[in-house]
Order: structure tokens, then C-alpha cells, then sequence
């Protein structure tokens, strides 16, 4: 067996892989093929290292040398001055990294990761994700080994409920008492679901985890199908995730041929299989009855409860339904044990939560914290602020069916209870910055237009109460609105709120909602002044030249698209607002700041 000297890590996630990720590992290849490296160093794929805004990443081990934003074009410099030379390369260091002495510091001392707990995404970036060995390597399948060997059914259920994990997927329902109640169903059909359906805007935590660590999730399925009796499982996971779903594939045959899938596992008796269903994309299918009849071949549409799939669910059978993050912590928590789980986090909220971290902000990518952590801890430490010198505005959690969070309440615990206290949502982890140029007004829009979208239309309160919310905010964003409309709009929101009939439709006008109570001012310049504060809906804009600015240099006039403004030279022009479209493309030429938007 070779002796190898360097690792050389490279993130293999979806946004590493769109930026060309797959031939920097091939020309690494190449190049130590060259030099004749092979069998010295090895050249790992792996998962998401969470800190996105710098990929494509290159971590370079025993030196821990993390090198960030790599183009194919500098692996050669990689390879000849780092790994034959033994010279960190600092000009493609990430820039927290690199010490005084041109050495390098540890990862975990940087702003956006000292803060952090990994525990779902301890695997993600560390190992092969294709690698059922290295997977081993790390403690894995000890967990489900412990739990048929060692423990009850009943003592790993009691160990889930003590550690205080709570579901991931947005509702924050404790994970044991779920289990508990499926386990109580009789009969000898039962099943485990995952619930990998990820589709909030910007929410990409599930598939990262799938894509960097898929094994966890299926050691923490079987763990759950011996603790409820259940001897089959299925992954729900959106077909838009083709790197995920490759992996869980390969993952779920690795397991089969190690023996941890499949009839006697362990020798014990106990037999377990998991099988992936993909979907077709629906939002409403994150919603666990819907996802279940799309299980089945059925339209994915959410049927009343109860019966609760513990007690009714894949194919009337009882059914356990958590998603991929959930999931992902119970092999932690079995190895680790309860307690240690629970000392993390708040009283009611245990443990972490990872958040996808987007928007108006330094460091986007994907962020594990202990719950309990600040909204502002978040975005000015570990996200490393807001950048181009603006300021931070608000801040969007739990997506479609979350709230946006004013500037003002920056300091509240991310929580179940202080988020649900504000009116938002932890939700699935979703966590978009915004700015001072962001219009909530249209904030909202988005959002509703997204629900109006992906709404079943199975029930009123949510078919038509969307299309009516997103009419009302059309008209006022066109410059039509009447204070009236403000409170037709609070009211149609509570009506949809207590009779839709899905969570979907309950929390749809959560934008609407928060928008009003904490950006109602935004609300009322829209429709009494007919402006938009933030200079974004375009009904509402207005372009004009000062004189006194304006030089004459016919910069505006030549840039612009459709001839609307008009002068001579060393002479001040002006805008025929009439022709205007007001695209802004003057505004933006303009070195003299005559153009402003009025």
C-alpha cells in the first residue's frame, strides 16, 4: 500500500460544480500524473464546505492550506510550488486564513466559521461523499450497529426524545414524540420517509447535506424504521437535484453491499431497504400528506388531518415523515448521547440549525449555529455584513411562509419561540439578506407570486386568496392604491390563515403579513405619494436632470435606448418623461450626478 502524503479536497457541491469544479480535479489529476505524484497524493470530491461565496474551494491537507475562488488555470502553480515545493501559494489563500509568516491559520478561527456547530454538516467537505469507507472512517454506521445490538426500540426512541431534536423541515414538531406515535401503531407494514423536497427560494441545506454526506441519512432511516417497526424507506427528493440524487443512489447501493441495507443487518434479524422517489418540483409536495400521495403516483395534493401519517400515511400505512436534516443529526446524537445534543441551544430549542445564507450579503453559503444564536451575530459576523457600504434592511426567514425581519429586531434569538414571538418563522433555513434598495413592497410580490404559482388549487382560501393578495399588490406597486386596499388585504390574509386547508395556504400571506406591520410606511408611500422609497417598482419612478448639475456632456442622451432625452451640447437637457422607460441607463452614465430619481 502507498503512503500518501497530501490530500488535496475539492468541493464537489452544486455551486463548486457549476464554476467548473469537476476540471480542476481533473486537471489536478493531470498535473500530478505529470510530475509523478500520483501515488503520493490523492485528490478527494467532496461535499459543500458551506462558505459558497469562495468557490470553487481547494483544501490541501496536512497543511490545511485553504484556497479559494480556484480557476483550472491555477492548478499548475498548486501543484509545482505547494506540493512539490512545500510553498503555500497565499495569493489564492481565502484571506482570513494567511498568517504574518506566510503560513497558514486555522479555518476554524475565521469569522464565518468559529461560530459554528457542525453537527448535520459534520461529514459535508471532509469526506469522499461516494466513499462508504470514508463514511465508515468517520464513526459511520456505529450508531445504527449500536441501536440493533445494544438497545430497544423504545431506548432509541426515548434517547431522541431526551436529546430534544426537533423537525428540521419548518414546523419544529419534536422528533421523538413522532416516532413515538408511529411506533405505537400495530400492524406489520410500516415505513420511513424523507422528506429531501427542498423547495423554499434560495434554500439549498437538504441537498447539500445528500450531495456531501448522503450515508447519514440513511443510517439515521434505518435507525428509525428499527425504532418504529417499520422495514422499508423512501426518499422524496426533487428530480432538480440531479447531483444528490446520483449520490444517494450510489450511497444506497454502497449499503446494500456492506450489509447495512437489506434482510439480517448486523445479524440480527432486522431488515431495511430505502428506495428514491423524485419529484417534479411542486412546493406543495414539501407538505407531508401531499408528499405522500406523490409517494403513491397520485396528484401531490395535501389532504385534511388527522388521520396523521403515523397513523395513516404511505399506502395507509403508518408512516414516519421527517426530512433530510432531521434525519442527518441521529447518528450524532446516538453516538454522542442525548445530553450532549441538548446542552446546545435554548431551553426549547435544541441543539443546531443550519441556515442557507443569501442575499445582500459578504459571505453567502450555507452556516450550521447553535439555535439561540442572533440575527445579527449571523449576518454581521459569520455572514461578514452587508456589502458595498449599504445597510442592512431586512432579513427573510422560512421563505414563502416566513416573515421578514426588520433592522430594528436584529438582536432576536434565531428560535422556534423568539422567531414564532416577532412573527416569522425559523422554517426549513432559509435566510435571505436584504438592503437598503430593496422595496418590501416588492419583497412581497415575489413571495406571493411564487405561492400563487405553486398552489394545488385543491382549496378557496389559498387559489383565489393568493391570486386576490397578489392583485392588491400589483395595484398598489402600479401606483393605483387606496388605504383601503391596506386593510382589505390584512383581512383577506387572516381569512386565508384560519381556512386553508395546508400550511401552504395557512402561511402564504406571512410576506404580506410582516411586510404591513413592519414596513407599513414603504405601504403608505406607495399609495399617498405615488413613490417607491427604495427606487424599484418602475410605475412609481421618475427621472430628472438637474440643471444646475447637468454639463452638457449628452452622455445621458447617447445611452439612452429610446431618444427621451434631449438638449444641446454644454447645455442642460432634459427627459420627455412620456417617452421614458425608465431603465436608469442615464442615471448610470451620468459622472455628474445631475440625474436623480425624483
Amino acid at each position: 500500500m502507498n503512503f500518501v502524503r497530501s490530500h488535496i479536497l475539492v468541493c464537489g457541491g452544486t455551486g463548486c460544480t457549476s464554476s467548473k469544479s469537476p476540471e480542476i480535479i481533473e486537471e489536478f489529476n493531470k498535473q500530478l500524473e505529470a510530475n509523478g505524484l500520483s501515488d503520493e497524493v490523492k485528490v478527494v470530491q467532496t461535499g459543500c464546505f458551506g462558505l459558497c461565496a469562495l468557490g470553487p474551494i481547494v483544501v490541501v491537507y496536512p497543511e490545511g492550506a485553504f484556497y479559494s475562488m480556484v480557476k483550472v488555470s491555477d492548478v499548475q502553480e498548486i501543484v509545482e510550488e505547494h506540493i512539490l515545493k512545500g510553498r503555500i501559494v497565499s495569493h489564492l489563500l481565502y484571506h482570513e486564513t494567511k498568517a504574518a509568516d506566510n503560513t497558514v491559520s486555522s479555518l476554524n478561527d475565521t469569522n464565518f466559521y468559529k461560530k459554528q456547530k457542525r453537527i448535520a454538516l459534520r461529514n459535508c467537505g471532509v469526506i469522499n461523499p461516494e466513499n462508504i469507507e470514508e463514511y465508515i472512517a468517520y464513526d459511520g454506521y456505529q450508531a445504527l450497529a449500536a441501536c440493533l445490538t445494544e438497545k430497544t426500540p423504545q431506548e432509541v426512541i426515548d434517547i431522541v426524545s431526551a436529546s430534544g431534536l426537533r423537525g428540521r423541515g419548518g414546523a419544529g414538531f419534536p422528533t421523538g414524540t413522532k416516532w413515538k406515535f408511529a411506533s405505537a401503531e400495530k400492524g406489520p407494514i410500516k415505513y420511513v420517509c424523507c422528506n429531501a423536497d427542498e423547495g423554499d427560494p434560495g434554500a439549498f441545506m437538504d441537498r447539500s447535506i445528500l450531495e456531501g454526506d448522503p450515508h447519514s441519512v440513511i443510517e439515521a432511516m434505518a435507525i428509525c424504521g428499527y425504532a418504529i417497526g417499520a422495514n422499508r424507506g423512501y426518499v422524496y427528493v426533487r428530480a432538480e437535484y440531479p447531483i444528490a440524487v446520483h449520490r444517494l443512489q450510489i450511497a444506497i447501493d454502497q449499503a446494500r453491499e456492506y450489509g447495512f441495507l437489506g434482510e439480517d443487518i448486523f445479524g440480527t434479524g432486522f431488515d431495511f431497504d430505502i428506495e428514491i422517489r423524485l419529484g417534479a418540483g411542486a412546493f406543495v409536495c414539501g407538505e407531508e400528506t401531499a408528499l405522500i400521495k406523490s409517494i403513491e403516483g397520485n396528484r401531490g395534493e395535501p389532504r385534511p388531518r388527522p388521520p396523521f401519517p403515523a397513523n395513516k400515511g404511505i399506502f395507509g400505512k403508518p408512516t414516519n415523515n421527517n426530512n433530510v436534516e432531521t434525519y442527518a443529526n441521529i447518528p450524532w446524537i446516538i453516538n454522542n448521547g442525548a445530553e450532549a445534543y441538548a446542552s446546545m441551544g435554548t431551553e426549547k430549542s435544541k441543539g443546531t440549525k443550519v441556515f442557507a445564507l443569501g442575499g445582500k450579503i459578504t459571505n453567502t453559503g450555507l452556516v450550521e449555529i447553535p439555535m439561540g444564536t442572533t440575527l445579527r451575530e449571523v449576518i454581521e459576523e459569520i455572514g461578514g455584513g452587508v456589502p458595498n457600504g449599504k445597510k442592512f434592511k431586512a432579513a427573510q426567514t422560512g421563505g414563502p411562509s416566513g416573515g421578514c425581519i426588520p433592522a430594528s429586531l436584529i438582536d432576536t434569538p434565531l428560535d422556534y419561540e423568539s422567531m414564532a414571538a416577532i412573527g416569522s418563522i425559523v422554517g426549513s433555513g432559509g435566510l435571505i439578506v436584504m438592503d437598503e434598495d430593496n422595496c418590501m413592497v416588492d419583497i412581497a410580490k415575489f413571495f406571493l407570486e411564487f405561492t400563487v404559482d405553486e398552489s394545488c388549487g385543491q382549496c378557496t382560501p389559498c387559489r383565489i386568496g393568493t391570486h386576490r393578495l397578489l392583485e392588491l399588490l400589483n395595484k398598489i406597486i402600479e401606483g393605483n392604491g387606496t388605504l383601503e386596499d391596506l386593510d382589505t388585504m390584512e383581512e383577506l390574509c387572516q381569512y386565508m390563515q384560519s381556512s386553508s386547508l395546508c400550511a401552504l395556504g395557512q402561511t402564504a400571506p406571512n410576506p404580506v403579513i410582516s411586510t404591513l406591520r413592519n414596513f407599513r410606511d414603504e405601504y403608505v408611500a406607495h399609495v399617498v405619494d405615488k413613490k417607491c422609497p427604495a427606487g424599484v417598482c418602475k410605475s412609481l419612478l421618475k427621472y430628472q436632470i438637474i440643471a444646475d448639475k447637468c454639463k452638457g456632456c449628452t452622455a445621458c442622451a447617447r445611452v439612452c435606448p429610446v431618444g427621451a432625452i434631449s438638449g444641446t451640447v454644454k447645455n442642460p437637457h432634459s427627459i420627455d418623461t412620456s417617452k421614458c422607460i425608465k431603465c436608469g441607463a442615464c442615471m448610470s452614465k451620468c459622472k455628474f450626478d445631475a440625474i436623480i430619481r425624483a
